[in-house]
């Protein structure tokens, strides 16, 4: 994994930022863990200002308790395991009640649903999680952490007053904070290697939010990276031209349909599914690079061009202005795509600003190809 040491003389200097000299209601935690304290700081102050941004750090926070929760167990796991493998490892241990194990998968599949979906979240679904993440902090301290340290009755967060931290400034924080907890981990494990983070320093002009490497996936002798803001993206079978039966095949049988629901090495996966080969995973291994590359590079264009909303089209993509937004989608305006527009009428897409970020998705249309959708794009460029 390629990337820089972090830096954590800046990571907690970020921690102390967040806390601000005011109390917190995980404030209790200190004496625990001051990363985690911190983190569970920086989470609450996310909650009002953005509950998208919450609820996808809630998840990586809950699985570094459970990370923790395997130590003390001593419970042996791949250093790449995703939450809903520990929340599996720990229940077939029969070490989560139904209570816990019900509080996890909430986190999990909200932080899930914000990692992918493109929509305005709500503070009532930040505040499930925070809920949630009560339930599993009292767990966590009742069992694990010494008898004197006591959990608060819960209470709802309050919007933070005259804080107008930004977005990305905030997003950037939580991810220093996560790779400083990662750190402190590996070392409570006595691993000697040095861990590398592409968010470094925690500044966005060292790393962009969301593109540390977070994971490894290998088929045989070849082995790709993760980045942060992929780990839980929607698997479209449509942006696997090749692989394109194989994955909705597998989402159908409800075995792999966001990212983190494929296993760490793909040899074998093939045998999930009937009428499928070895070649369908090595295919799929090299789609998913090409779409890790392409997903990359279209997260580095809205990062620097924030408030924009851009159309991509393979690694390509058209800037959306006002004017473009509200050309009509009909003949007169576009050449030869006269099925596609009846189609797209029907699910109340009129104009250009409603269309799919990702035009790729548009071949699920009946009769649309890529041909199709390259065709619209490029006229598109051309307005």
């Amino acid at each position: 994994m390629q990337g820089r040491s972090i830096n954590t003389t800046q990571a907690r200097g970020d921690l102390a930022n967040m806390e601000n000299n005011q109390s917190y209601f995980y404030q209790f935690l200190e004496p625990i863990s001051e990363d985690l304290s911190q983190m569970a700081n920086g989470l609450e102050k996310s909650i009002y200002s953005s509950p998208q941004t919450m609820l996808m750090h809630t998840r990586t926070f809950v699985e570094a308790i459970l990370h923790r929760v395997m130590i003390a167990e001593q419970l042996s796991g791949e250093e790449n395991f995703t939450l809903k493998d520990r929340i599996d490892l720990l229940e077939k241990k029969g070490l989560l009640e139904k209570e816990i194990i019900d509080a996890l998968h909430q986190v999990r599949m909200n932080g899930n649903s914000a990692a992918h979906e493109s929509r305005n979240f709500r503070y009532s679904e930040a505040l499930l999680s925070w809920e949630a993440i009560y339930v599993i902090i009292g767990w966590y301290v009742k069992k694990y952490c010494p008898q004197d340290v006591k959990v608060p009755a819960y209470q709802d967060p309050e919007p933070t007053k005259g804080d107008h931290t930004e977005v990305s400034e905030l997003e950037a924080r939580l991810q220093n904070m996560e790779a400083l907890i990662r750190s402190n981990i590996q070392q409570q494990k006595g691993l000697t290697e040095e861990f590398e983070t592409a968010a470094g320093s925690g500044t966005p002009g060292d790393a962009l939010p969301g593109l540390a490497l977070v994971r490894t996936i290998v088929y045989k002798d070849r082995s790709l990276e993760v980045p942060h803001f992929l780990r839980d993206a929607f698997l479209l079978p449509q942006r696997f031209e090749e692989s394109e039966r194989f994955l909705a095949t597998l989402a159908a049988k409800q075995e792999v349909r966001i990212m983190s629901e494929l296993p760490n090495n793909l040899e074998g996966l093939h045998d999930d599914v009937k009428g499928f080969s070895e070649e369908s995973d090595e295919i799929l291994f090299k789609e998913l690079k090409h779409f890790i590359k392409e997903e990359t590079a279209r997260r580095e264009v809205e990062l620097t061009l924030p408030g924009k909303l851009a159309l991509f089209y393979k690694t390509d993509y058209v800037i959306v202005t006002d004017q473009l937004a509200n050309i009509p989608l009909i003949e007169e305006e576009f050449d030869s795509i006269p099925s596609l527009f009846q189609q797209l009428h029907e699910d109340q897409i009129e104009r250009v600003g409603q269309l799919p970020k990702d035009l790729a998705t548009l071949t699920k249309y009946d009769n649309v190809g890529f041909e199709t959708v390259e065709e619209l794009f490029e006229q598109l460029k051309g307005k």
